[in-house]
């Protein structure tokens, strides 16, 4: 890759690390319906000047209510209701394990032994998050929270078939897709007296953190990201997600003050290093077709 390009990666997780900090001071404003379908209006303004790509309309909802309303609403429903930033960040990624495994029930896209190994070590790490469940957030939030892996790797998948749209259109679109069901959602949840209320004494770091998380984050950074997997083999770019977590725990521990007791810090770091095994290893074998 390019020394620029590399600084993109970089950059790209950094952001998204941060953005799970910015989502978390704006859940102290907005509900997660709120805050959630906030995030892709402002992400899905560039629509207004872009024209829709030519994707079927059950294909981009599917790819929207998967990759993008599942997973974020699930993220904000989960750190809403006490879920560490750090771990949410943890947790999200574990999206690795699902991908591979739900390709290979679809797609018959066999895992290498690297990659079965991977799925193992991360798989125990979830395990060893899950004996710290209870103490300091329900399971009922933490079962919410694993909504959003499982709908980022379906998500994963239906995107290939959306292959030669333009990237940056096809997300601004996703994000439109989204947030029309996410504010009909906020207004029978929340209400429309609720919801007016929060939108116009909106202070200034609740703004500030809704376009963290919907312009850059979720707009330019998924573009960005976008272009270097279009530029370069999935290979050379995905391991640079697994910084993600790092920033996210990183920053949520300073901003926050947030600490891991040994079980759940030893299982974050195992889930990271089970991820790391299954990006790093070899593209898996398709399984011949049957008669």
């Amino acid at each position: 890759m390019k020394p620029a390009d590399i600084l993109i990666a970089i950059l790209v997780a950094i952001i998204w690390g941060l953005a799970f900090v910015a989502s978390r001071i704006a859940l102290d404003e907005f509900s997660p319906e709120l805050m959630t379908a906030m995030r892709f209006a402002i992400a899905a303004l560039p629509c207004l000047f872009i024209p829709k790509p030519k994707v079927a309309w059950s294909l981009l909802i599917a790819i929207s209510f998967t990759l993008f309303l599942g997973q974020f609403l699930s993220q904000a429903y989960g750190i809403a209701h006490g879920v560490p930033v750090g771990l949410t960040s943890v947790v999200v990624q574990s999206q690795a394990l699902f991908t591979i495994g739900f390709a290979a029930i679809a797609f018959g896209e066999r895992p290498t032994p690297m990659q079965s190994l991977g799925i193992g070590i991360a798989a125990a790490g979830l395990l060893m998050i899950c004996g710290t469940v209870g103490y300091d957030f329900s399971v009922g939030a933490f079962a919410m929270l694993m909504v959003a892996p499982i709908c980022f790797a379906v998500g994963n998948l239906l995107l290939r078939g959306a292959r030669g749209a333009p990237m940056f259109g096809l997300f601004a679109w996703l994000c439109l897709t989204a947030a029309v069901p996410l504010f009909v959602l906020t207004l029978i949840v929340d209400g429309p007296m609720p919801t007016f209320q929060s939108l116009i004494h909106m202070s200034l770091t609740g703004l500030i953190c809704l376009l963290m998380i919907g312009a850059i984050s979720t707009s330019i950074a998924y573009w960005l990201w976008g272009r270097l997997l279009r530029d370069y083999p999935a290979a050379q770019v995905v391991p640079f997600a697994l910084l993600v977590p790092f920033v996210g725990s990183a920053t949520s521990s300073i901003v926050f003050g947030e600490r891991f007791g040994p079980l759940r810090l030893a299982g974050m770091l195992t889930v990271i290093g089970g991820i790391a095994v299954m990006v790093l290893a070899k593209r898996p074998q398709v399984l011949p077709k049957t008669a």
